[in-house]
């Protein structure tokens, strides 16, 4: 017989060859989900850049806070220091806080820091005011037929992000590709499959709580390029227990919750409605109701979880993460936050050429993170863990 280069099994044998009992399929026990990234979805539209940029702004501030520490009479004086004297004009009505006294500036000195005022303003009564208290400007009252005032108008600010490249690389060889395997009908598929996994699975983990270099943040050929992420952006809430004012539980409570809602929501038109929370963080917002849970006797089922957390400040969805830190509990507008790939770069895979008897690549992906307007999220930090 010619040699044909083919294997044979039943040549010189008459007994029957017994399979393996082999399930065809793989388990995999490594967690590689990803619960922000899936909640955020894709983005509408990709990068286009390296540094990917978008524009911020904001309205005139309506509020600032007394600088004066010397009073003759706190309750009559009419001139005071403030922080910021260029935020009013005459003929502004403003209410302190936590007073019912209404003031008219009637002058401002933004060389001096002051303004001059009518106390009383309407009948009000007067009352102390103290450093450091905070003034509401309601508005603002025109003479008839006076002059238009002078322009006032804020800046559009450019902020923006750096991209990441993320790479791994697959190789199988000549062989190993050519045999018959358990449960996987192509080494190749399979290995490019679970490259894809661990890469989105980093992609989460660094759109929390990666950052830039300090220096050379665009890249160079010693400077890798990474993207800032959640955590090291936010900046302007930042919630700790026992510190300015924030309640001193260091393991969460639904008071500590909707308090930083309210802070969130009353210095900026946001509506927080995304909560991402740790395993033991999860488990704290869970028992804000397990006291008040009631079951009938034909109950066979204890449900202990808290998917939507709902308040006056937003409706929030309760995402459990195992790559946000312990310690904290992020508060998000999903609306102004994005993961985008560069275009033409989300993940893929790139063929490499092979110079021996194997199959080789890489799935490769190049993304940012857009987070607009980070006053208009938050996190609080410091919490138990244990």
């Amino acid at each position: 017989m010619a040699f044909t280069g083919k294997a044979t099994y039943s040549s010189g044998s008459t007994l029957p060859e017994i399979a393996e009992d082999v399930s065809d399929i793989v388990s995999i026990v490594s967690p590689y989900e990803t619960p922000l990234l899936d909640h955020l979805g894709d983005p509408i539209r990709p990068a286009s850049s390296t540094y990917h940029e978008w524009l911020e702004d904001e309205l005139l501030p309506n509020i600032d806070t007394i600088d004066d520490a010397v009073w003759t009479d706190p309750a009559v004086d009419t001139t005071f220091g403030i922080d910021n004297a260029d935020r009013f004009r005459i003929g502004d009505q403003v209410r302190p806080a936590g007073s019912s006294e209404l003031l008219l500036v009637t002058s401002h000195d933004t060389g001096a820091g002051t303004i001059t005022v009518t106390r009383g303003y309407g009948g009000t009564t007067p009352e102390n005011l103290n450093d450091d208290q905070v003034l509401h400007i309601l508005g603002n009252a025109a003479l008839e037929g006076d002059d238009s005032p002078s322009v006032r108008f804020t800046n559009r600010t450019r902020k923006g992000n750096w991209t990441q490249i993320f790479t791994a690389a697959v190789r199988v060889s000549g062989s190993d590709h050519a045999v018959r395997k358990l449960s996987v009908a192509d080494e190749l598929d399979y290995q490019k499959t679970e490259r894809l996994r661990e890469l989105l699975r980093d992609l989460e983990a660094t759109v929390i709580n990666g950052t830039s270099p300090s220096s050379d943040p665009q890249g160079s050929s010693s400077v890798r390029r990474t993207m800032k992420g959640i955590v090291p952006h936010l900046a302007t809430n930042i919630f700790k227990p026992n510190v300015g004012g924030f309640p001193a539980d260091t393991d969460l409570t639904e008071a500590q919750l909707n308090l930083a809602l309210r802070l969130v929501w009353e210095q900026a038109s946001s509506r927080i409605d995304t909560v991402v929370v740790s395993g033991y963080q999860k488990r704290r917002i869970n028992s804000f109701i397990t006291s008040s849970r009631a079951y009938g006797p034909s109950d066979e089922a204890y449900r202990d979880m808290v998917g939507v957390y709902e308040s006056d400040f937003g409706v929030c969805r309760v995402i459990l993460c195992r790559a946000v830190p312990a310690d904290c509990v992020l508060l998000l507008d999903s609306s102004r936050t994005g993961v985008l790939p560069l275009a033409g770069r989300s993940f893929y895979y790139k063929p490499l050429a092979a110079v021996g008897d194997y199959e080789a690549g890489e799935v490769i992906g190049e993304y940012t993170m857009e987070l607009r307007n980070e006053n208009a999220h938050g996190i609080i930090k410091g919490l138990d863990t244990a």
